[in-house]
């Protein structure tokens, strides 16, 4: 397993890691702030999120807590032309991505009929909850854009990748399979990044697996790695390498980043029925947050630095709030607006049909 960061925050030497440390010492000192930054921020909002769940205001909301580090890294290291596949808890990946993160919000409080548009939002597609079938859409996306000639031209500003992010429950869903069949026959430039945090809902991933699930690539032809997910640091650098790799024509990689899923599955999900305590008291000692800041303490980071960034998270979580609060219902017209990103005559056709026939009940008086 790759780790850059120890759990006192002190960088690796090893010989293992040496060739992934080049990646960080390319990074500038604000580049390893702003994964404080993204990680604190992630969190705040992800608290708050679940809070106005509990409170009402959202229908659900799947808690992202315990594995800020895997997709900040991660994301930081993808490149603007890259298209990006989420599950449905990348809500880090989204807002470093761009999306507004009132997006998500509009989707679990249920005002969304669609979610947003990839094009406009820095090919960030949207949150998929049947389970796995993101990586068939990716590894088809990914397809494409080696038939067309975006990938393996010798200009990594230019080249695309494509990156597909899931969970260890998806990995026994066919779809996963299919996709790591389809990428590898067809050498397409996927990178399936899985997020292990060790439990699909109630069944815990000793039960879905009996070897490493990164092994599991191999039987695809796909080369697959195991990381550190609680290192941001390390999901940076094996992110960058591996999406490098397939954008120059290296084919489909994986990457399984060991995490820990600390809170529910959703917010309809109660974890003490199937988890015992111990293991996540042992979890929470390798906290992402606390690890990473004591790497940036080393480096002589201030606490005036920690301290601004708690007050942005704090901003950050407070807006979120106040605009989820203000959401209204959705727009008839959302039905027929949201299907295509061009407008088409069947739906052209339904939705004056619909205005029509609310309009024959007339006004009430």
């Amino acid at each position: 397993m790759i780790q850059l960061l120890s759990a006192d925050g002190k960088l690796a030497s090893d010989a293992a890691s040496a060739e992934y440390i080049p990646y960080i010492e390319a990074l500038s000192d604000d580049q390893l702030r702003q994964f404080h930054r993204d990680m604190v921020i992630t969190r705040r909002f992800d608290l708050e999120a679940t809070n106005l769940q509990r409170q009402g205001q959202l229908a659900l909301w799947p808690p992202s807590q315990g594995q800020e580090a895997a997709q900040v890294g991660s994301a930081r290291a993808s490149r603007q032309q890259d298209h990006i596949f989420p599950s449905y808890r990348e809500h880090s990946i989204a807002m470093i991505r761009g999306l507004d993160i009132i997006e998500v919000v509009r989707v679990m409080r249920g005002v969304s009929n669609g979610g947003w548009d990839p094009a406009t939002n820095n090919n960030f597609h949207l949150y998929t909850l049947v389970l796995g079938s993101q990586a068939l859409h990716a590894t088809g996306y990914a397809m494409g854009v080696s038939l067309d000639g975006a990938t393996a031209t010798g200009d990594p500003d230019r080249d695309e990748a494509v990156m597909v992010y899931f969970g260890d429950g998806a990995t026994s869903q066919g779809d996963v399979s299919e996709a790591l069949v389809f990428a590898a026959s067809f050498q397409a430039p996927t990178l399936f990044f899985l997020q292990n945090n060790q439990w699909a809902i109630s069944v815990p991933v000793s039960v879905q697996s009996r070897v490493p699930l990164y092994l599991r690539a191999g039987g695809f032809g796909v080369p697959g790695i195991q990381i550190d997910g609680n290192d941001v640091l390390a999901s940076y650098a094996v992110t960058r390498r591996y999406l490098d790799e397939a954008r120059s024509g290296g084919g489909p990689r994986m990457i399984e980043a060991m995490t820990y899923r600390m809170g529910a599955h959703t917010t309809s999900d109660d974890p003490t029925k199937y988890r015992h305590d111990k293991d996540v008291d042992e979890w929470a000692l390798k906290d992402p947050i606390i690890r990473y800041e004591k790497y940036l303490r080393g480096r002589g980071e201030s606490d005036a630095f920690f301290t601004e960034t708690a007050q942005e998270a704090e901003d950050f979580a407070a807006d979120m709030r106040a605009r989820t609060l203000e959401l209204g219902p959705p727009s008839p017209d959302d039905f027929f607006d949201t299907v295509y990103t061009e407008q088409h005559p069947v739906t052209a056709a339904q939705k004056i049909w619909l205005a029509e026939y609310e309009a024959s009940f007339g006004s009430e008086s």
